[in-house]
């Protein structure tokens, strides 16, 4: 994992959590596949988890590529340590959130809830992880707290 950026200027970590299209709909599109918790049940316990840990955290949710961009590229400037993103659909197609990342020179840890490659072949593809630091998926909702723990985990070594 990247070390650079690790705490910001007041010496915190600093995480952005960065949620793609649909995930807005987390809790009731396909609980089959994504689980019943909601967008806010996420975001809240991780809050929880973060501020127990003195870690800030904020979190972001955007079905707009170009937005998700531009919360990527103020993350380059405003002490931002570590990218959690779960890009959803745009992991298969975007070469312009892949490059935003690739600006970025703090920690990016890619979240799926479901294992993508137990589903459809053009899942099993991503942009994203060319400039990843680590790849979580499959662990439901478990896994941006894995990416959470990974990050504190990173920013704790020497």
């Amino acid at each position: 994992m990247a070390t650079e950026k690790m705490a910001n200027e007041k010496g915190a970590l600093k995480v952005l959590v960065l949620h793609g299209p649909n995930l807005n709909l987390l809790g009731t599109r396909q609980p089959e596949i994504y689980g019943g918790e909601t967008l806010a049940d996420v975001n809240n316990a991780l809050a929880s988890r973060a501020e127990a840990a003195g870690v800030t955290l904020a979190h972001w949710q955007s079905n707009h590529e170009g937005e998700l961009i531009d919360a990527i590229q103020a993350a380059r400037d405003d002490g931002t340590s570590a990218i959690i993103i779960n890009p959803a659909a745009y992991t298969h197609t975007s070469v312009a959130i892949l490059d935003a990342l690739n600006a970025f020179d703090g920690t990016v840890i890619e979240v799926h809830i479901s294992n993508v490659h137990k589903r459809e072949a053009f899942r099993h593809h991503s942009y994203v992880s060319l400039r990843a630091d680590g790849v979580i998926a499959g662990l439901g909702t478990q896994g941006y707290h894995a990416a959470l723990d990974a990050v504190m985990a990173a920013a704790s070594k020497p």
